[in-house]
Protein backbone atom coordinates (compact mmCIF):
# COMPACT_ATOMS: atom_id res chain seq x y z
CA UNK A 1 0.00 0.00 0.00
CA UNK A 2 1.13 3.54 -0.98
CA UNK A 3 0.39 6.96 0.84
CA UNK A 4 0.13 10.74 0.00
CA UNK A 5 3.80 11.64 1.08
CA UNK A 6 3.91 14.70 -0.46
CA UNK A 7 1.23 15.67 2.03
CA UNK A 8 3.65 14.18 5.03
CA UNK A 9 6.27 16.24 3.45
CA UNK A 10 4.36 19.68 3.03
CA UNK A 11 3.18 19.28 6.84
CA UNK A 12 6.90 19.01 7.73
CA UNK A 13 8.38 21.99 5.72
CA UNK A 14 10.15 20.25 3.34
CA UNK A 15 8.49 21.82 -0.06
CA UNK A 16 9.66 25.49 -1.01
CA UNK A 17 8.25 25.60 -5.05
CA UNK A 18 7.11 22.62 -7.25
CA UNK A 19 6.63 23.03 -10.71
CA UNK A 20 2.71 21.84 -11.15
CA UNK A 21 -0.09 21.98 -8.39
CA UNK A 22 -0.69 18.28 -9.28
CA UNK A 23 2.10 16.89 -7.76
CA UNK A 24 0.44 17.27 -4.62
CA UNK A 25 -2.04 14.53 -5.56
CA UNK A 26 -0.04 12.31 -7.59
CA UNK A 27 0.87 10.03 -4.91
CA UNK A 28 -2.71 9.34 -3.83
CA UNK A 29 -3.30 8.16 -7.45
CA UNK A 30 -0.11 5.65 -7.83
CA UNK A 31 2.75 4.46 -6.65
CA UNK A 32 5.51 6.97 -7.54
CA UNK A 33 9.04 7.29 -8.13
CA UNK A 34 11.71 9.70 -6.88
CA UNK A 35 14.86 10.82 -7.08
CA UNK A 36 17.08 13.18 -5.24
CA UNK A 37 20.57 13.70 -6.72
CA UNK A 38 24.16 13.46 -4.69
CA UNK A 39 27.38 14.72 -5.66
CA UNK A 40 30.11 12.85 -4.32
CA UNK A 41 32.72 15.60 -4.31
CA UNK A 42 33.75 14.18 -0.70
CA UNK A 43 33.99 10.32 0.65
CA UNK A 44 31.07 11.78 2.89
CA UNK A 45 27.96 13.24 3.37
CA UNK A 46 27.34 15.72 5.79
CA UNK A 47 24.36 17.29 7.71
CA UNK A 48 23.57 19.70 4.70
CA UNK A 49 22.35 16.21 2.72
CA UNK A 50 20.10 15.41 5.88
CA UNK A 51 17.01 17.00 4.25
CA UNK A 52 16.76 15.16 1.10
CA UNK A 53 18.17 11.62 2.72
CA UNK A 54 14.60 12.08 4.88
CA UNK A 55 13.05 13.08 2.52
CA UNK A 56 13.51 9.88 0.66
CA UNK A 57 12.94 7.94 4.00
CA UNK A 58 9.21 9.22 3.91
CA UNK A 59 8.87 8.77 0.12
CA UNK A 60 10.14 4.96 0.61
CA UNK A 61 8.09 4.51 4.60
CA UNK A 62 4.56 5.67 2.37
CA UNK A 63 4.89 2.37 -0.45
CA UNK A 64 6.67 4.55 -3.07
CA UNK A 65 9.81 4.68 -4.82
CA UNK A 66 13.09 6.04 -3.80
CA UNK A 67 16.22 6.45 -6.26
CA UNK A 68 19.26 8.17 -4.74
CA UNK A 69 21.50 9.03 -7.54
CA UNK A 70 25.16 9.28 -7.04
CA UNK A 71 26.82 12.09 -9.48
CA UNK A 72 29.36 9.85 -10.58
CA UNK A 73 29.43 11.28 -13.93
CA UNK A 74 28.45 15.06 -13.00
CA UNK A 75 31.01 15.02 -10.70
CA UNK A 76 33.33 15.31 -14.00
CA UNK A 77 31.96 18.27 -14.53
CA UNK A 78 30.85 20.12 -11.63
CA UNK A 79 27.42 21.85 -10.42
CA UNK A 80 27.47 25.44 -10.46
CA UNK A 81 24.46 25.86 -8.57
CA UNK A 82 24.79 27.93 -5.48
CA UNK A 83 28.40 28.19 -6.40
CA UNK A 84 30.11 31.56 -6.74
CA UNK A 85 33.36 30.24 -8.57
CA UNK A 86 34.51 27.09 -10.71
CA UNK A 87 34.84 24.16 -8.94
CA UNK A 88 38.03 22.72 -8.52
CA UNK A 89 37.83 18.85 -10.65
CA UNK A 90 38.43 15.89 -9.23
CA UNK A 91 40.40 12.73 -11.17
CA UNK A 92 37.83 10.00 -12.39
CA UNK A 93 39.90 7.58 -9.58
CA UNK A 94 38.83 9.70 -6.53
CA UNK A 95 35.07 10.38 -7.73
CA UNK A 96 34.61 6.25 -7.95
CA UNK A 97 36.24 6.30 -4.42
CA UNK A 98 33.73 8.97 -2.76
CA UNK A 99 31.02 7.24 -4.93
CA UNK A 100 31.58 3.91 -3.38
CA UNK A 101 31.88 5.60 0.15
CA UNK A 102 28.45 7.79 -0.58
CA UNK A 103 26.59 4.74 -1.61
CA UNK A 104 27.62 2.63 1.41
CA UNK A 105 26.36 5.45 3.16
CA UNK A 106 23.12 5.66 1.37
CA UNK A 107 22.26 2.07 1.71
CA UNK A 108 23.02 2.20 5.54
CA UNK A 109 20.24 4.94 6.10
CA UNK A 110 17.91 4.06 3.54
CA UNK A 111 17.89 0.55 4.16
CA UNK A 112 16.91 -0.98 0.70
CA UNK A 113 16.29 -4.15 2.01
CA UNK A 114 13.26 -2.81 4.49
CA UNK A 115 10.37 -5.50 3.62
CA UNK A 116 7.53 -3.14 4.30
CA UNK A 117 7.92 -0.16 2.98
CA UNK A 118 8.68 0.86 -0.50
CA UNK A 119 11.70 0.29 -2.73
CA UNK A 120 15.00 1.83 -2.53
CA UNK A 121 17.31 2.00 -5.24
CA UNK A 122 20.91 3.54 -5.27
CA UNK A 123 22.16 4.31 -8.84
CA UNK A 124 25.25 6.30 -10.38
CA UNK A 125 24.96 8.02 -13.06
CA UNK A 126 28.33 7.38 -14.35
CA UNK A 127 26.70 4.24 -16.09
CA UNK A 128 25.14 6.00 -18.87
CA UNK A 129 26.96 9.79 -19.20
CA UNK A 130 30.45 7.73 -19.42
CA UNK A 131 28.40 6.03 -22.44
CA UNK A 132 27.87 8.94 -24.66
CA UNK A 133 30.06 9.97 -27.43
CA UNK A 134 30.22 14.21 -27.76
CA UNK A 135 28.15 13.90 -30.86
CA UNK A 136 25.74 11.78 -30.06
CA UNK A 137 25.15 13.76 -26.59
CA UNK A 138 24.96 16.83 -28.57
CA UNK A 139 22.40 15.47 -31.29
CA UNK A 140 20.08 13.65 -28.59
CA UNK A 141 20.14 15.99 -25.73
CA UNK A 142 21.89 19.33 -26.61
CA UNK A 143 19.70 20.31 -29.51
CA UNK A 144 16.75 20.14 -27.22
CA UNK A 145 18.10 23.53 -25.28
CA UNK A 146 18.00 26.69 -26.30
CA UNK A 147 20.18 29.19 -24.59
CA UNK A 148 18.36 31.98 -24.24
CA UNK A 149 16.74 29.61 -21.68
CA UNK A 150 19.72 28.42 -20.15
CA UNK A 151 21.03 31.92 -19.47
CA UNK A 152 18.23 32.67 -17.83
CA UNK A 153 18.19 30.24 -15.35
CA UNK A 154 19.16 31.66 -12.04
CA UNK A 155 22.22 29.66 -11.40
CA UNK A 156 23.50 30.78 -14.38
CA UNK A 157 22.97 34.69 -14.19
CA UNK A 158 24.48 34.68 -11.02
CA UNK A 159 27.68 33.49 -12.42
CA UNK A 160 27.56 34.86 -15.36
CA UNK A 161 27.17 38.47 -13.52
CA UNK A 162 30.64 37.64 -11.15
CA UNK A 163 33.38 35.94 -12.62
CA UNK A 164 31.85 34.00 -15.24
CA UNK A 165 31.16 30.71 -16.09
CA UNK A 166 32.69 27.50 -18.58
CA UNK A 167 31.32 25.97 -20.56
CA UNK A 168 31.96 22.87 -19.07
CA UNK A 169 29.86 24.15 -16.08
CA UNK A 170 27.31 26.00 -18.43
CA UNK A 171 26.77 22.42 -19.85
CA UNK A 172 26.34 20.80 -16.35
CA UNK A 173 22.29 21.70 -16.59
CA UNK A 174 22.19 19.21 -19.95
CA UNK A 175 23.61 16.66 -18.11
CA UNK A 176 21.06 16.47 -14.79
CA UNK A 177 18.44 16.82 -17.40
CA UNK A 178 19.74 13.37 -19.39
CA UNK A 179 19.61 11.87 -16.01
CA UNK A 180 16.08 12.70 -15.64
CA UNK A 181 15.26 11.79 -18.92
CA UNK A 182 16.81 8.29 -18.39
CA UNK A 183 15.46 7.21 -15.35
CA UNK A 184 12.45 8.35 -16.50
CA UNK A 185 12.84 5.94 -19.43
CA UNK A 186 14.06 2.97 -17.07
CA UNK A 187 13.15 3.15 -13.94
CA UNK A 188 10.00 4.83 -14.63
CA UNK A 189 10.77 7.97 -12.09
CA UNK A 190 8.48 10.83 -12.82
CA UNK A 191 9.24 13.13 -9.41
CA UNK A 192 12.92 14.82 -8.71
CA UNK A 193 13.39 16.75 -5.21
CA UNK A 194 16.25 18.69 -4.71
CA UNK A 195 17.47 21.87 -2.75
CA UNK A 196 16.34 25.22 -4.07
CA UNK A 197 19.50 25.74 -5.75
CA UNK A 198 18.83 22.80 -8.31
CA UNK A 199 15.49 24.37 -9.56
CA UNK A 200 16.76 25.77 -13.26
CA UNK A 201 18.56 21.66 -13.31
CA UNK A 202 15.09 20.25 -12.49
CA UNK A 203 12.42 22.36 -14.93
CA UNK A 204 15.07 21.83 -17.57
CA UNK A 205 14.83 18.13 -17.15
CA UNK A 206 10.94 18.55 -16.86
CA UNK A 207 11.42 20.61 -20.70
CA UNK A 208 13.78 17.81 -21.98
CA UNK A 209 10.93 14.98 -20.91
CA UNK A 210 8.33 17.23 -22.45
CA UNK A 211 10.16 17.46 -25.87
CA UNK A 212 11.56 13.74 -26.21
CA UNK A 213 8.55 11.70 -24.75
CA UNK A 214 5.65 14.19 -24.48
CA UNK A 215 5.05 12.78 -20.63
CA UNK A 216 4.77 14.55 -17.82
CA UNK A 217 7.41 14.98 -15.31
CA UNK A 218 7.68 16.71 -11.72
CA UNK A 219 10.15 18.38 -10.04
CA UNK A 220 9.62 20.26 -5.87
CA UNK A 221 12.65 21.67 -3.89
CA UNK A 222 13.30 22.11 -0.48
CA UNK A 223 13.97 25.22 1.20
CA UNK A 224 17.80 26.30 1.84
CA UNK A 225 18.59 25.72 5.03
CA UNK A 226 20.08 27.96 7.50
CA UNK A 227 20.40 28.33 11.05
CA UNK A 228 18.12 31.21 13.12
CA UNK A 229 22.22 33.36 13.01
CA UNK A 230 22.03 32.66 9.21
CA UNK A 231 24.76 30.10 9.18
CA UNK A 232 24.43 27.74 6.97
CA UNK A 233 23.11 24.10 8.50
CA UNK A 234 26.45 21.95 9.73
CA UNK A 235 28.90 24.55 9.27
CA UNK A 236 31.37 25.40 12.45
CA UNK A 237 34.31 26.72 13.35
CA UNK A 238 36.13 23.35 12.83
CA UNK A 239 34.20 22.79 9.51
CA UNK A 240 31.46 20.42 8.27
CA UNK A 241 29.54 17.61 10.33
CA UNK A 242 29.99 14.70 8.21
CA UNK A 243 28.21 11.29 8.70
CA UNK A 244 30.87 9.53 8.33
CA UNK A 245 31.61 8.38 12.50
CA UNK A 246 35.32 8.59 11.59
CA UNK A 247 35.32 11.73 10.32
CA UNK A 248 33.05 13.11 12.52
CA UNK A 249 32.66 11.44 15.77
CA UNK A 250 29.35 10.15 17.29
CA UNK A 251 29.48 12.90 20.76
CA UNK A 252 30.97 15.68 18.11
CA UNK A 253 27.31 14.73 16.34
CA UNK A 254 25.19 14.76 19.10
CA UNK A 255 26.73 17.95 21.04
CA UNK A 256 26.64 19.76 17.52
CA UNK A 257 22.27 19.43 17.51
CA UNK A 258 22.30 19.92 21.47
CA UNK A 259 23.37 23.19 20.72
CA UNK A 260 20.41 24.25 18.25
CA UNK A 261 19.14 27.37 18.64
CA UNK A 262 15.48 27.02 20.36
CA UNK A 263 14.25 28.94 16.78
CA UNK A 264 15.35 26.30 15.17
CA UNK A 265 15.10 22.99 17.32
CA UNK A 266 10.99 22.45 16.52
CA UNK A 267 11.79 23.26 12.43
CA UNK A 268 14.43 21.14 12.55
CA UNK A 269 12.44 18.06 14.52
CA UNK A 270 9.90 18.39 11.81
CA UNK A 271 12.73 17.93 9.05
CA UNK A 272 15.46 15.59 10.60
CA UNK A 273 13.14 12.91 12.66
CA UNK A 274 10.36 10.62 12.22
CA UNK A 275 8.51 11.80 15.44
CA UNK A 276 4.60 12.64 15.04
CA UNK A 277 3.69 16.34 15.02
CA UNK A 278 1.22 16.02 17.71
CA UNK A 279 4.81 14.57 19.73
CA UNK A 280 6.55 17.82 18.11
CA UNK A 281 3.95 19.88 19.45
CA UNK A 282 4.27 19.33 23.01
CA UNK A 283 7.78 19.93 22.74
CA UNK A 284 7.02 22.69 21.23
CA UNK A 285 5.03 23.97 24.08
CA UNK A 286 8.16 22.66 26.85
CA UNK A 287 10.37 24.94 24.66
CA UNK A 288 8.10 28.07 25.31
CA UNK A 289 7.68 27.34 29.04
CA UNK A 290 10.66 26.06 29.96
CA UNK A 291 13.74 26.67 27.50
CA UNK A 292 16.10 26.28 30.50
CA UNK A 293 15.76 22.40 30.50
CA UNK A 294 16.43 22.49 26.39
CA UNK A 295 14.12 19.51 26.28
CA UNK A 296 13.44 19.51 22.62
CA UNK A 297 17.13 19.79 21.69
CA UNK A 298 17.77 16.80 23.54
CA UNK A 299 15.32 14.78 22.02
CA UNK A 300 16.41 15.99 18.79
CA UNK A 301 20.17 15.50 18.87
CA UNK A 302 19.41 11.94 20.14
CA UNK A 303 16.94 11.28 17.31
CA UNK A 304 19.01 12.15 14.65
CA UNK A 305 22.58 10.55 15.78
CA UNK A 306 20.11 7.18 16.73
CA UNK A 307 19.20 7.69 12.57
CA UNK A 308 22.84 8.07 11.59
CA UNK A 309 25.21 6.33 14.06
CA UNK A 310 22.50 3.74 15.62
CA UNK A 311 21.19 3.64 19.21
CA UNK A 312 23.31 2.03 20.39
CA UNK A 313 26.12 5.14 19.65
CA UNK A 314 23.39 7.80 20.14
CA UNK A 315 22.89 6.54 23.86
CA UNK A 316 26.82 6.14 24.16
CA UNK A 317 26.51 9.84 22.85
CA UNK A 318 24.42 10.94 25.40
CA UNK A 319 25.83 8.98 28.59
CA UNK A 320 29.37 10.79 27.17
CA UNK A 321 27.33 14.24 27.41
CA UNK A 322 26.46 13.71 31.02
CA UNK A 323 29.60 12.22 32.16
CA UNK A 324 31.81 14.91 30.69
CA UNK A 325 29.33 17.74 32.35
CA UNK A 326 29.99 16.09 35.48
CA UNK A 327 27.53 14.15 36.12
CA UNK A 328 27.84 10.76 38.37
CA UNK A 329 29.39 7.64 36.99
CA UNK A 330 28.08 4.43 37.66
CA UNK A 331 26.36 1.66 36.23
CA UNK A 332 27.54 1.53 33.26
CA UNK A 333 29.54 -1.10 31.44
CA UNK A 334 33.35 -1.48 30.67
CA UNK A 335 32.70 -1.02 26.82
CA UNK A 336 30.91 1.44 27.26
CA UNK A 337 33.52 3.29 29.46
CA UNK A 338 35.98 2.37 27.29
CA UNK A 339 34.09 3.93 24.33
CA UNK A 340 33.82 7.41 25.76
CA UNK A 341 37.47 7.38 27.11
CA UNK A 342 38.61 5.31 24.40
CA UNK A 343 41.60 8.63 23.80
CA UNK A 344 41.88 8.95 28.06
CA UNK A 345 45.22 7.68 29.80
CA UNK A 346 44.72 4.40 31.57
CA UNK A 347 46.72 2.12 33.90
CA UNK A 348 45.92 -1.53 35.30
CA UNK A 349 46.00 -2.35 38.81
CA UNK A 350 45.21 -5.60 40.22
CA UNK A 351 41.64 -6.78 41.20
CA UNK A 352 43.43 -7.81 44.95
CA UNK A 353 44.79 -4.01 45.72
CA UNK A 354 40.48 -3.46 45.91
CA UNK A 355 40.33 -5.97 48.68
CA UNK A 356 42.04 -4.20 51.58
CA UNK A 357 41.12 -0.60 50.09
CA UNK A 358 43.74 1.30 47.80
CA UNK A 359 44.43 4.65 48.89
CA UNK A 360 43.67 6.99 46.47
CA UNK A 361 47.18 8.80 47.11
CA UNK A 362 48.71 5.90 46.03
CA UNK A 363 46.48 5.43 43.21
CA UNK A 364 47.62 8.60 41.82
CA UNK A 365 51.15 8.08 41.90
CA UNK A 366 50.77 4.34 40.36
CA UNK A 367 48.90 6.26 37.44
CA UNK A 368 51.39 8.96 37.06
CA UNK A 369 49.14 11.63 37.72
CA UNK A 370 51.71 13.00 40.99
CA UNK A 371 55.03 12.10 40.96
CA UNK A 372 55.01 11.82 44.79
CA UNK A 373 52.35 11.21 47.94
CA UNK A 374 52.60 14.82 49.31
CA UNK A 375 51.94 16.34 46.03
CA UNK A 376 48.83 14.20 45.66
CA UNK A 377 47.34 15.14 48.97
CA UNK A 378 47.92 18.32 48.02
CA UNK A 379 45.80 18.27 44.97
CA UNK A 380 43.12 16.06 47.12
CA UNK A 381 43.21 18.81 49.86
CA UNK A 382 42.43 21.61 47.21
CA UNK A 383 39.62 19.70 45.81
CA UNK A 384 40.92 18.78 42.82
CA UNK A 385 40.60 15.25 42.73
CA UNK A 386 37.13 13.47 41.12
CA UNK A 387 35.99 9.50 41.39
CA UNK A 388 33.34 8.82 38.96
CA UNK A 389 33.06 12.97 39.09
CA UNK A 390 32.25 12.67 42.88
CA UNK A 391 34.88 15.14 44.80
CA UNK A 392 36.49 13.44 47.15
CA UNK A 393 38.08 15.74 49.83
CA UNK A 394 39.61 13.40 52.40
CA UNK A 395 43.15 12.32 51.60
CA UNK A 396 42.44 8.82 53.15
CA UNK A 397 40.07 8.04 50.81
CA UNK A 398 40.83 4.22 49.81
CA UNK A 399 39.38 2.81 46.42
CA UNK A 400 37.28 -0.07 47.01
CA UNK A 401 34.75 -2.18 45.09
CA UNK A 402 32.39 0.75 45.75
CA UNK A 403 34.37 2.68 43.77
CA UNK A 404 34.16 1.06 40.62
CA UNK A 405 31.77 2.71 37.47
CA UNK A 406 31.69 -0.45 35.68
CA UNK A 407 32.80 -3.80 37.22
CA UNK A 408 36.13 -3.53 36.50
CA UNK A 409 36.95 0.21 35.93
CA UNK A 410 37.01 3.23 38.33
CA UNK A 411 37.32 7.13 36.55
CA UNK A 412 39.92 9.30 38.14
CA UNK A 413 39.35 12.82 37.03
CA UNK A 414 42.09 16.02 38.21
CA UNK A 415 40.03 19.37 37.41
CA UNK A 416 38.16 20.09 35.04
CA UNK A 417 38.81 17.52 32.25
CA UNK A 418 41.87 15.46 33.20
CA UNK A 419 40.62 12.12 32.77
CA UNK A 420 42.40 8.78 34.02
CA UNK A 421 41.07 5.22 33.92
CA UNK A 422 41.94 2.52 36.50
CA UNK A 423 41.28 -0.78 35.37
CA UNK A 424 41.22 -3.44 37.94
CA UNK A 425 42.10 -6.94 36.06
Amino acid sequence: MFSNVFKILEERGFIEQISDDSLSTLFEKEQVTCYVGFDPSGKSLHVGHLLPIMALSHVQHCGHISIGLLGGGTGMIGDPSGKSEERVLLSEEDLERNAECVKAQLYSLLKPEKADAGKVMIINNADWLSKYSLIEFLRDIGKHFRIGDMLAKESVKRRMEGEGISFTEFSYMLLQSADFLHLLQDHNCTVQFGGSDQWGNITAGIDLIRRITGKQAYGGTFPLITTASGQKLGKTEKGAIFLDPEMTSPYEFYQYWINTDDKDVIKYLKWFTFLPLSEIDELAKATANEPEARKAQRVLAYEVTSFIHGAEKADIAVKTSEILFGKEISDVSDEMLEEIFKDVPSTEISRDALEAGLLLIDAMVQCGISKGRSAAKRLIDGGGVYINNMKVIDSEYKITQESLASSHISVLRTGKRNYHLMKFE
